[in-house]
C-alpha cells in the first residue's frame, strides 16, 4: 500500500494550464507536484482530429517563458506541433509530473486538502485544478436522439474524413470545431451542416491574437465598471483558417438551421422537411471536468464554481485554471493561460507565506 505524501501544492492535470502554472510556481520556488492522467505528455491536443490546427501563429500561441518554434510549411501549427512542444516545455523547466495518475477526490482534512488518486494519497495546503473540459463532452437534448438508427459521435471521437468517404454526415454545431470539422468533410461526404443560427465568421485577417486581446479588453472593462465590449463574440464565431475558408469560398460551407428531432433514418425540421443521415457528429462544446472537486460540495449554477480570479470563493486553498473566461480572459488557450497561471501562483505564494 503507497503511504500518504505531502507536499505544498497538487496541480491536477498535465497540460498547458497545469504545465503554466507549474512554471509560475517554480520560478517562486514554490515546491509542487503535477499529478497528469495521461501517460504520456500533450494534454487533450494528443487526441483531437488530425487536421486541427492553432488558430494563430506559433509566437503567439506560447506557454510562459518559452516561445513555440514555428512549424515548418505551416502558418498556423497543427495538433501534432503543439504536443511536441508541451513535452519539451515539461522536460525544459524539469516540472515534477507524475503520470498516469487520476485524481478520484479532493477533501478537506485538519486544516489541509487530501488529494486521493489510484495510485496514493496526496496532503497539501492548496490544489490547483488544472484538467480543462475535454474529457467532458456535452451533448444536446434533442428529441428523437434515441431512434436514430445511424453513428452519433461527438467531436472527441472524430479523427478524418476518410472514416466518412462517401456517407451522408450531418455535423452539429457553429463553433470552430463545428466549421473545422464540416470543411473536413465537405469534399467527399453528402454534408449537412446545421447551427443554432447563421455561422459568423470573423475577419479572414483575424487570428488567435485578436481574440485574446478582446477577450483581455472585455476583461479589464468589467474589471473597472465599464461598458460590456462584448469581448469576442463581438467579432464572430468562426476564425476562418486557411481549411474553412477555402471550403467557404468554395460554396461548401452552406448552413441550415437547426433541425427539431431526429429520425429513424437522419433528422427533421419542424416543418416535415428531412435530411438522411448515415452518422450524427454533435459539435457541440464542453463542460468543466470537476467531478474530482465534488467532495468540495463548491459547484454552484452551470456547474461553475464561484471564483475571484482564478481562487474559488468557498475554498482559498482551491485555484481553478484554464477553463473559460470565468477563471481569467482567454485562460482555455495556449497564449491566454499565462497571466492568469502567473497570478495563482502568486497568491497561492502569498498564501503559503
Amino acid at each position: 500500500m503507497t503511504s500518504a505524501r505531502r507536499t505544498p501544492v497538487v496541480i491536477v492535470g498535465g497540460g498547458q494550464s497545469g504545465l503554466a502554472a507549474g512554471y509560475h510556481l517554480r520560478r517562486l520556488g514554490v515546491d509542487f507536484v503535477i499529478l497528469d492522467a495521461q501517460s504520456t505528455p500533450g494534454g487533450a491536443w494528443q487526441h483531437t482530429w488530425d487536421s486541427l490546427h492553432l488558430f494563430s501563429p506559433a509566437a503567439f500561441s506560447s506557454l510562459p517563458g518559452r516561445l513555440m518554434p514555428p512549424q515548418a510549411g505551416q502558418e498556423y501549427p497543427d495538433a501534432g506541433h503543439v504536443v511536441a512542444y508541451l513535452r519539451d516545455y515539461g522536460k525544459r523547466y524539469e516540472l515534477p509530473i507524475e503520470r498516469p495518475v487520476r485524481v478520484s477526490g479532493v477533501h478537506r482534512e485538519s486544516g489541509l486538502l487530501r488529494v486521493e488518486t489510484d495510485s496514493g494519497t496526496w496532503h497539501t495546503e492548496a490544489v490547483i485544478s488544472a484538467t480543462g473540459t475535454w474529457w467532458r463532452p456535452f451533448l444536446p437534448a434533442v428529441s428523437g436522439r434515441a431512434d436514430f438508427g445511424g453513428q452519433q459521435l461527438h467531436t472527441v471521437a472524430y479523427r478524418r474524413p476518410q472514416d466518412f468517404t462517401g456517407r451522408r454526415v450531418v455535423v452539429v454545431g457553429g463553433g470552430n470545431s463545428g466549421a473545422q470539422i464540416a470543411a473536413d468533410l465537405a469534399y467527399d461526404t453528402q454534408l449537412t451542416w446545421v447551427t443554432q443560427r447563421p455561422p459568423l465568421y470573423l475577419a479572414d485577417d483575424i487570428d488567435g491574437r485578436a481574440l485574446f486581446d478582446a477577450a483581455s479588453a472585455r476583461r479589464r472593462a468589467l474589471d473597472e465598471g465599464r461598458t460590456d465590449t462584448g469581448g469576442v463574440a463581438s467579432l464572430g464565431d468562426i476564425v476562418a483558417v486557411p481549411p474553412v475558408r477555402e471550403a467557404r469560398d468554395r460554396g461548401l460551407l452552406k448552413a441550415a438551421p437547426m433541425f427539431s428531432r431526429l429520425v429513424p433514418g437522419g433528422v427533421e425540421w419542424a416543418d416535415g422537411t428531412r435530411a438522411e443521415a448515415d452518422t450524427v457528429i454533435w459539435c457541440t462544446g464542453f463542460r468543466p471536468a470537476l467531478s474530482h472537486l465534488a467532495p468540495l460540495e463548491l459547484r454552484g449554477r452551470r456547474g461553475h464554481i464561484a471564483t475571484t480570479g482564478t481562487r474559488a470563493v468557498d475554498e482559498p486553498r482551491l485555484h481553478l485554471l484554464g477553463y473559460g473566461d470565468w477563471t481569467g480572459p482567454a485562460s482555455a488557450t495556449l497564449i491566454g493561460v499565462g497571466r492568469p497561471a502567473r497570478e495563482a501562483a502568486r497568491d497561492i505564494a502569498s498564501l503559503l507565506a
